[in-house]
Parts: structure tokens; C-alpha cells; sequence
């Protein structure tokens, strides 16, 4: 396994863009096939998902992984050589790490100033793949700033960040994705990971919806903290922020800047 691990830290990205790039174009073509809701017919809105995306693609070599290197490389403290080679200190760092980000995202909802930020991508007024991409890029450099705090406390080595991170951009692509799965494999997985019959409540336009079922990898961090919503998926529910609508592709970008109602 250390062999493994350490061919991985000559191309982190690589990885985490053959990962996402697979999951994505597989969920991507399966919805169309497989579709749990009818799609709206929204170029505009193709538009823009894909245009944020761009944006993050465009920055993220430039500043996230710069970021995440910084992190890496600046650890507190260093792990014993007899740590390295093994799979289960790797499963308990995916573990903290999503439990980081559990927290981490309530935090977006719960804070004025991140909630500016992470709006963006709750205006979306459907949910598919391209959803798990649209994200302000703000939002993404200061979620990879705050990961360098339990990155640097519990020196977690980068292969090990770079691991999670293609894990959790392929659940996040899949609990986005609009896909018909059967419901005793939606229930069954729901156990353990955030399923689209999940996520998509909290993508409810009902604000105690919207503040409900943070979870990114693991579906257990709600139930234990009590954010867990009792409602269960309608096809028929409004998908977006309560009162508001969606925005130009401009809009959005300027939108954590803009003084308005939030």
C-alpha cells in the first residue's frame, strides 16, 4: 500500500479529475436514462452551472491547490514512519475529514457571510450533476483554507486529502444527480452515505429543509447531531432558496458582494 499511496503524490489532480471526470460522465448519461424527476428544459440554466464550474476549473490549479500544498507541507507535527502503510489510519482520515466538512457546512448555512456565498449554489432550481459543480468560487477557496485546520492538527498527509477529496467529489456528484435508483438500494446505501433522496430535501425552497442534512460522504453526522429531516423526497417539491429566485450567470458571480436580502 505505501508504494501505492506515494505514486498517488506525483499526481493528486490527476486522480481527483480521472475520479469526478468517470463518476460524473456515468451518473451523467444514467439520469438521462434513468431519470427520477423530468429535467426542466433550461439552457440559461446549463449556462450557468456550467459557467461557475468554469470559473473553478479556471482557479482552483492557481489558488486551491496551492492551498491544499500549504497545508500538506506545513504540518504541526509529523506521523511515525509506522503510520504510513496502512488502510485503516487512511479510513479514519476520510472519516475526519468528513466530519470537518459536516460541520463546515452547517456553518455556511448558519453564518451570514458564508451563507452569501454558498446561496449561490442553493438557488438552483433543480437538481442533477451539474448541480455538484456550481458552486461560488469564493466559497471553494475558503472551504480549502478552513480544511488546512484539522489537515495541519492531526497531519494528515496529502495523499490522504487527495484520497478524500476524489471520494468526496464523486458522492457529492452522485447525491446531486437526478438518478432513479431502486429504493431498496436507495435505502440501503442510505445507511451509510448522503443518497439523492437525501440531498435533494435539502435542497428543499423550505428554510428548515434547507438547514437540514448536511452530510457530504456520510449520512450518519445528521442523525447523530439532530439535523436530520424526518421529510422524505417529492418529486414535486420546489427546489431553490424560500422566496427567492435564480440569477444571470453575473448576478451569481457578484452576489456575495451585493447588499441584499439574504
Amino acid at each position: 500500500m505505501e508504494e501505492w499511496l506515494a505514486s498517488l503524490t506525483t499526481r493528486p489532480a490527476a486522480l481527483k479529475t480521472s475520479a469526478a471526470g468517470a463518476v460524473f460522465l456515468l451518473l451523467f448519461i444514467g439520469e438521462r436514462v434513468f431519470a427520477a424527476a423530468r429535467a426542466p428544459q433550461s439552457k440559461a440554466r446549463l449556462v450557468r452551472n456550467i459557467g461557475l464550474w468554469a470559473v473553478v476549473l479556471v482557479l482552483s490549479p492557481l489558488i486551491v491547490a496551492p492551498i491544499t500544498a500549504l497545508g500538506a507541507n506545513h504540518l504541526l507535527w509529523r506521523r511515525p514512519d509506522a503510520w504510513a502503510d496502512g488502510w485503516l489510519l487512511l479510513a479514519l482520515d476520510v472519516v475526519l475529514l468528513d466530519f470537518w466538512v459536516y460541520w463546515m457546512h452547517r456553518a455556511w448555512h448558519r453564518v451570514p457571510l458564508l451563507w452569501r456565498f454558498h446561496k449561490v449554489h442553493h438557488l438552483d432550481e433543480f437538481l442533477d450533476t451539474t448541480s455538484a459543480f456550481r458552486f461560488h468560487f469564493g466559497e471553494v477557496a475558503v472551504s480549502a483554507a478552513l480544511r488546512l485546520i484539522p489537515v495541519t492538527l492531526l497531519a494528515i498527509p496529502l495523499v490522504h486529502v487527495v484520497i478524500f477529496e476524489a471520494i468526496f467529489l464523486s458522492v457529492v456528484i452522485f447525491h446531486h444527480s437526478n438518478l432513479r435508483a431502486p429504493a431498496v438500494l436507495e435505502r440501503t446505501l442510505a445507511r451509510l452515505i448522503v443518497t439523492p433522496s437525501i440531498h435533494w430535501v435539502h435542497h428543499h425552497a423550505i428554510r428548515r429543509d434547507t438547514d437540514s442534512n448536511y452530510g457530504a460522504i456520510f449520512s450518519v453526522w445528521d442523525r447523530l447531531f439532530g439535523s436530520f429531516s424526518p421529510n422524505r423526497r417529492r418529486l414535486d417539491m420546489k427546489i431553490g432558496v424560500e422566496s427567492l429566485e435564480d440569477a444571470p450567470f453575473l448576478k451569481l458571480m457578484l452576489m456575495p458582494f451585493l447588499k441584499e436580502r439574504i
